[in-house]
């Protein structure tokens, strides 16, 4: 495993995630809203800075592209799962479990799709990055949860992350388009 920065910024992603579920279930404060909105952006922030500093220090690995979406998947369903926890119900649960979902599709088909050679046929795509950025302020919404003002903070999370579910099964039939002939069996292209 090598030890760079980009690396051991993912890795504080990941040991973020206790410190996040210690903060969100057992702080009695206040501000704890606040706390764990900032948290969550710190995470989100750390992950575009860890692959920045990769590129940019020319220190990237298999380790890295193999830790970086783990910590970014964790993140993401612990947090939604943390958050249906506190405010249970069908509004909720219904785009959590599209966007769990698909990270479990899509992770399963971007494994079988390298094992056959064919993994740049499931690279992330475009769509997935608008995904992304819907269900981190989705998510953020969500846990600050606190009228500011007259701003409906919950609704605007509950609108983002179901912009975000649809975007998920947006990108999803992306991936699954392009995986398609390999699939069925039918990608008469030789494997790599």
């Amino acid at each position: 495993m090598p030890i760079n920065v980009p690396n051991t910024i993912t890795l504080f992603r990941i040991l973020l995630i206790p410190v996040f579920i210690v903060v969100y279930y057992w702080a009695d404060f206040s501000w704890k809203h606040l706390l764990v909105t900032a948290l969550f952006f710190l995470a989100g922030a750390s992950d575009w800075v860890d692959g920045y500093l990769a590129r940019k220090l020319g220190q990237q690995s298999a380790f890295g592209e193999f830790l970086d979406p783990v910590a970014d998947k964790l993140t993401v369903s612990i947090v939604l799962i943390l958050i249906l926890s506190t405010h249970p119900g069908l509004l909720l649960a219904l785009p959590t479990m599209v966007i769990i979902g698909r990270e479990i599709l899509i992770s399963a088909l971007r494994e079988w799709m390298a094992n056959i050679g064919k993994n740049k046929k499931v690279s992330v795509s475009f769509i997935g990055k608008v995904k992304t950025f819907a269900q981190l302020w989705a998510i953020g919404f969500l846990l600050f949860e606190k009228p500011i003002g007259s701003i409906p903070v919950m609704t605007i999370g509950y609108f983002l992350l179901y912009l975000a579910a649809i975007l998920t099964l947006w990108s999803m039939l992306v991936y699954l388009i392009a995986a398609w002939p390999s699939l069925i069996g039918k990608d008469t292209s030789q494997r790599q």
